[in-house]
């Protein structure tokens, strides 16, 4: 199972360390209970997810990213058949979409919780792992 460090956690929803501290003690996000604080991968995804129908949420930082950059984030989902496989991930305050093919998706080991980088040039959408 993949974690993340509060911290982690923190810039791959695009928010600070201590919105993650104040969700954690509210119960919005779960801890393992371990030293450190660590939060599992499926939770921190659903939580992402979640952060992207807020109607408030903070656009701005999306806006200011080239497309040639490399956009941090967390997979939320992966839909595969035999020959392809369809990647979503929350990159910030983004949902970004990637057709792979099935093998390139197991090679990188993509999953939900899985931390990824989307990179973005024209219409392709390319993701690795850190």
């Amino acid at each position: 199972m993949t974690t993340y460090r509060l911290a982690e956690a923190a810039e791959i929803l695009g928010v600070s360390d201590d919105t993650v501290r104040r969700w954690v003690d509210a119960g919005r996000l779960t801890t393992t209970g371990s030293s450190p604080a660590v939060i599992e991968g499926t939770d921190l995804a659903a939580v992402a997810e979640s952060l992207l129908d807020e109607p408030d949420r903070d656009r701005s930082r999306a806006s200011s990213v080239s497309a040639r950059n490399r956009l941090p984030g967390i997979v939320t989902r992966v839909k595969k058949d035999t020959v392809m496989a369809q990647v979503e991930m929350v990159c910030g305050s983004s949902r970004m979409v990637s057709l792979m093919s099935a093998d390139a998706a197991d090679e990188l080991g993509l999953a939900p919780g899985v931390r990824a980088i989307a990179s973005v040039k024209s219409t392709n959408v390319v993701i690795e792992t850190p």
